[in-house]
């Protein structure tokens, strides 16, 4: 177990928790070797479990013998970089959460349909940025029954380090890959595509008709401009959640909730 000790913030081997932008780790020499952060030890033992292979850890020197102890042991060959609070934070720009991250190896993305192959029921996050909305939906996916993710080209990546934080490491439990914004992939597979949407054609939530689709991908937008006129349009159904109060709208990762438990999948 190599323990380094930072005594630098300009010290070889920690760039990736410092000078490195989110962008830079995703694409950072060619696609194929991309990194993220995830952050605290719950979050990287899911990670972990998950299959996801670690680069190095970032820890307080007091967490190596302590809540880092178990990851350090499964990774025996991880360099394990350790320095006081005050200078991880001065590093890092923030302080830690429970005082652990790891950088680990980006893998490729799946395509469609691998995640999709016996998937009941999807999301589609067109054009989501924000990483807590993106890290509350994957949460809701994981507990609610969504079986797999696809996203845009202009939502955020699920592997953002807050994203992954917020989503306490769900992104790592549900399939999840990148699509076109199209739904040929989806109709290809035999989905019928449900766009959450207030027009003047939208059905309410609990329309029969939607529980009984056998395959069924729910396709949300964001909060400010919603989903593009084209997505709506080209959706089999648009499905509006009923509200009080002359509440226009939810959140979005209130409203995917909301959509996830209400459109499950029933045997």
């Amino acid at each position: 177990m190599p323990i380094i000790p930072v005594t630098s913030l300009a010290q070889p081997g920690v760039e990736v928790y410092a000078s490195l932008t989110e962008a830079q780790l995703r694409h950072r020499l060619d696609p194929d070797k991309g990194l993220f952060i995830a952050e605290s030890p719950k979050v990287i033992r899911v990670a972990l479990d998950a299959g996801y292979r670690p680069v190095s850890l970032l820890c307080e020197e007091k967490h190596i013998p302590g809540d880092a102890a178990d990851i350090i042991a499964r990774c025996p060959d991880m360099p394990v970089y350790t320095g006081s609070r005050e200078l991880l934070a001065a590093l890092t720009g923030y302080t830690l959460t429970r005082g652990v991250l790891c950088a680990m190896h980006r893998p490729l993305p799946p395509s469609i349909d691998e995640v999709c192959k016996e998937a009941r029921r999807v999301v589609v996050i067109d054009g989501v940025t924000d990483t807590t909305n993106i890290g509350a939906i994957f949460r809701s996916a994981a507990a609610l029954g969504i079986d797999a993710v696809l996203l845009t080209p202009t939502a955020c990546d699920p592997l953002n380090r807050r994203a992954v934080r917020v989503s306490m490491g769900s992104v790592f439990l549900v399939p999840w890959t990148w699509t076109d914004g199209t739904f040929d992939d989806l109709h290809r597979l035999g989905f019928k595509t449900a766009a959450m949407a207030l027009t003047e054609r939208s059905i309410s939530i609990d329309h029969p008709s939607l529980r009984e689709e056998p395959r069924l991908a729910i396709v949300m937008g964001t909060e400010g401009d919603g989903l593009p006129e084209s997505t709506i349009a080209a959706a089999d159904h648009v499905v509006r959640i009923p509200m009080h109060h002359h509440v226009d709208s939810l959140n979005v990762a209130a409203a995917a909730a909301v959509a996830f438990w209400e459109l499950r999948h029933r045997e």
